[in-house]
């Protein structure tokens, strides 16, 4: 007999979909960062995907990190600062194996969670990618500014799951 009550137990869907970005991002091999991320559309699970090295070649755990380092003018504290970011090139982002094993057709108009804010980059292929919302959980402050920006040009609504809580068989450190 329905009586219109939610069990208490029954997760919210933020964090069902967010959960399972999590349990994906557990594939990857990166030891820097495992992120994971799902395509949504309504509460149909669409696609999943995870971060690492093209199939078929060896990942970071096997043949290390490619490390790329750059400077950027940024402001901390109120000063204008250079800052060092460094980000692994060997690496294809989670967001960007879900876009290239997806179609477009099922992107039009839906959500896309992921464990982690997009980079630059991945902002950029979300923009043009038919999406209409991005739930993330952790910052990445080194393109935060940036990002928000871009996804409030382009009308995508952008969230951050700030007190959700990963599944505890999902965790690991990560690496700035």
């Amino acid at each position: 007999m329905a009586t219109g009550l939610q069990d208490a137990s029954r997760k919210d869907w933020d964090t069902y979909f967010m959960d399972i970005a999590y349990m994906v991002s557990t594939r990857s091999r990166c030891p820097r960062r495992h992120v994971g991320a799902v395509l949504v559309q309504g509460k149909k699970l669409l696609g999943t995907a995870y971060n690492g090295a093209p199939m078929g070649v060896p990942d970071c755990s096997e043949a290390g990190c490619m490390i790329a380092e750059s400077y950027e003018l940024a402001i901390v504290d109120g000063k204008e600062e250079m800052v060092k970011k460094q980000r692994c090139i060997r690496t294809i982002h989670a967001e960007q194996n879900l876009l290239l094993f997806t179609d477009r057709i099922d992107r039009e108009g839906s959500t896309v969670y992921v464990t982690d804010e997009p980079c630059w980059t991945c902002a950029n292929m979300l923009a043009n990618s038919g999406i209409r919302e991005v739930v993330f959980h952790r910052a990445y402050p080194k393109d935060s500014a940036k990002v928000n920006e871009l996804m409030k040009q382009k009308g995508i609504v952008f969230r951050c799951l700030e007190t959700y809580e990963p599944p505890g068989q999902a965790g690991m450190n990560v690496i700035s």
